[in-house]
């Protein structure tokens, strides 16, 4: 059916436009909508989601675009579409209200404010009937319409109640304890008491990947020498990477999982996932030596490169969940079936390896997936590591080497026909704050895997969003960037995760300039969003958004780690490269405006906990004076970048124009020279340095000595 266009099709956001056809009489958010609910004194429907969201495209399909539906809510209220990722600030504080309102939250959310924008009621996905427990949407929509209209008053009453508890949230979130107050035996504890020993990670399904929890127990096993931490987080990245949340045929990972074991997950892929798991994959590479974990973290970069990337630099947000099937009707589009197989056409593809292949990953032939409440996933299997590769060939009574070919040759004939398949939708809108992490990610892979790919496309995405998402006028970033436009107001996290990977970059290619545009960041950061009172990052600027009932503090580091936690590490590095006491100051008084919650909850902000630790360390500097590039330099820095060294950054002095830049932020790089013509490499440790060393196995033995555990 064709429908006129609404509102919404003037919009950039990929989540608005897939609305713009639905028969709701939608707005996007503005004063357009404001306005009306006001002369008509109509409550305000704001309907909250992301383009890759399952469940958003499930009610879209069964309420919004149901003509019995729209034509309540088109009476009854005022209704606006907004995109979580355009507007995490719009998003967050809603969340919050349902959250405690209802006490869960999630995606689509549907809360209902009054015309002054206060919420009253919430929840998340509302089927259009009651069914499952769960109340039917246009019997809500019905009863709240018909309270609004009998009791208005009462209902703005408890909706300025609610803004009233937000706000003294956001006000009391600490009191400025002691951060020495703070136990990372008691972190490491309550990890261990919430750690599933059978299938990895952290509580019951779902199951989130949660990169910043693999982040801190990288760490603390470095800090306490308790070697649970490492065992934790090395037994559920193993877990991960063989079950169905990982793509075995085209790298990266999926959304969530839904069951306990990572087999069956929601299938979007999302940026920020992959580049922080990739890190994680990175770090345990160099904590463990298992190539396996190389080669997953390779992986997952490479399909970010592939199906991700913008031809000019910088990086898409994500792939959908749902797509149309390989064959049949491509109008009806459902979730997984790009991903899903069927036995036999693993058979028809693969002819005489498909048994070994179906053994290696876990392929049934009536279908693997036993929880199946939409009935999407009928007879067909999500790949996974149900045997190792030396149990398959056992199985078919073949060797190692003759199985691992077969796989090989498997997985690339099921890419190719795969690629034949209707894709998922892209999300291709590019964010600052993802993309910061991108690069972040690139820089350490460039790192770790000595892949010059990856730092071409990490300098790419740097210049990219120099040249589209900044204005160097007035110092100041955009949130997002799409067809050929930048809008949308930075958060905190823009700021914070953009700095962080500067700060990254700089330490893969030694290019000052990323330093100085990290600064610049830093001081606008300072400017607009830092809190001087209380110490911590409000998500959003100073001169931002005045319709907002309250400006908020992120206080948890979730799938993506709070603005606070990524600026407080980021700040305390750059503060340590550029000499900017400044910036460690800000960090410190934000460590101690979480002190309490990190020391009484500390799973809740793991990231934060990393800064803490790197604050506690000594200051560690590496320099190595050399020429860029020249194999006496890269020998030394391979060296360096072989070890996993939390509270270590690294220089390079050149003797050239990039040492000078250097040295105008410390001064002691002034007489870092090279010995006996040969590059050279300088560790110090609070600000003294230890004898020079120009051999790589001499340089081996002072970073051994730099990062034992402790303990």
């Amino acid at each position: 059916m064709n429908r006129k266009s609404n509102r919404l099709s003037r919009e950039k956001s990929p989540y608005l436009l897939q609305h713009a056809h639905n028969p709701v009489d939608w707005y996007p958010w503005g004063e357009e909508a404001f306005e009306r609910a006001r002369r008509e004194n109509k409550p305000v429907l704001l309907s909250i989601g992301y383009s890759t969201c399952h469940w958003c495209h499930v009610m879209e399909r069964e309420s919004f675009e149901n003509e019995r539906i729209a034509e309540i809510m088109n009476r009854e209220f005022v209704c606006i579409k907004l995109d979580r990722e355009e507007r995490p600030d719009i998003d967050r504080i809603y969340m919050t209200a349902v959250q405690a309102l209802t006490g869960q939250g999630g995606w689509p959310l549907n809360v209902f404010l009054t015309p002054e924008l206060k919420p009253f009621f919430g929840g998340t996905y509302f089927p259009p009937d009651t069914r499952w427990g769960r109340p039917g949407f246009s019997e809500v929509l019905e009863q709240v319409a018909t309270a609004w209209k009998a009791q208005g008053d009462r209902i703005r009453e408890s909706g300025e109640q609610l803004r009233l508890a937000l706000e003294q949230f956001t006000a009391t979130m600490g009191d400025g304890a002691p951060a020495e107050a703070v136990s990372f035996d008691k972190a490491l504890d309550e990890f261990a008491g919430a750690f599933d020993a059978a299938w990895g990670g952290f509580g019951a399904a779902p199951k989130f990947p949660m990169p910043v929890n693999h982040n801190l127990l990288l760490r603390l096993r470095a800090r306490t020498g308790d070697p649970r931490a490492l065992d934790m987080s090395a037994a559920t990245l193993r877990a991960m990477a063989a079950g169905g949340i990982y793509d075995h045929i085209g790298g990266g990972f999926h959304r969530y999982s839904t069951d306990e074991q990572w087999h069956v997950p929601h299938f979007e892929k999302m940026l920020y996932d992959n580049a922080q798991l990739a890190v994680n994959y990175l770090e345990a590479h160099l904590a463990t030596g298992d190539a396996d974990f190389a080669r997953v973290a390779r992986e997952t970069i490479e399909y970010v490169l592939r199906d991700l990337g913008h031809p000019e630099g910088g990086f898409y947000s994500a792939e959908d969940a749902d797509s149309a099937q390989p064959a049949g009707d491509h109008g009806h589009k459902s979730e997984g079936a790009f991903y899903l197989w069927s036995k036999d056409e693993i058979e028809t593809l693969l002819g005489d390896d498909a048994e070994l292949f179906c053994l290696r990953y876990g392929v049934r032939p009536g279908g693997n997936v036993m929880f199946d409440p939409q009935n999407e996933f009928s007879s067909r299997n999500v790949l996974y590591r149900d045997l190792d590769l030396s149990e398959a060939a056992h199985e078919r009574k073949t060797s190692m080497e003759a199985a691992a070919s077969a796989v090989d040759r498997g997985r690339k004939k099921l890419f190719e026909a795969r690629a034949k398949r209707p894709r998922p939708d892209l999300d291709d809108k590019i964010l600052a704050s993802w993309n910061g992490l991108m690069i972040t990610t690139l820089a350490k892979a460039t790192q770790t895997l000595r892949e010059p790919r990856y730092l071409a496309a990490a300098q790419s995405a740097a210049k990219f969003l120099r040249a589209k998402l900044y204005d160097a006028k007035m110092r100041r970033l955009a949130r997002r960037w799409r067809d050929g436009e930048a809008g949308g107001p930075a958060v905190a996290d823009d700021y914070a995760f953009v700095i962080q990977g500067l700060v990254d970059l700089y330490e893969a290619d030694f290019d000052p300039a990323w330093l100085e545009w990290a600064l610049d960041l830093a001081e606008t950061l300072q400017r607009l969003y830092y809190d001087p009172i209380g110490g911590g990052y409000y998500m959003t600027a100073s001169d931002h958004d005045r319709r907002l009932l309250v400006r908020m503090k992120e206080s948890q580091d979730n799938v993506e780690p709070a603005a606070s936690s990524v600026a407080s590490l980021a700040l305390l590095r750059l503060s340590v490269l550029c000499g900017r006491a400044d910036l460690r100051e800000a960090a410190e008084q934000t460590l101690e405006l979480f002190a309490d919650q990190m020391k009484d909850s500390p799973r809740s902000l793991p990231q934060m906990l990393v800064a803490l630790d790197f604050s506690r360390a000594k200051t560690r500097e590496i320099v190595v004076a050399g020429d860029p590039g020249a194999p006496d330099t890269e020998a030394l820095l391979e060296r360096v970048r072989a070890k996993l060294l939390p509270h270590a950054v690294v220089l390079l002095a050149d003797g050239g124009e990039r040492q000078k830049k250097l040295a105008r932020w410390l001064p002691f790089l002034k007489d870092i020279r090279r010995k006996d013509g040969k590059a050279t490499a300088y560790v110090c440790v609070d600000y003294g340095c230890q004898s020079p060393v120009t051999d790589p196995t001499a340089l081996d033995e002072l970073l051994i000595g730099l990062e034992k555990p402790k303990g």
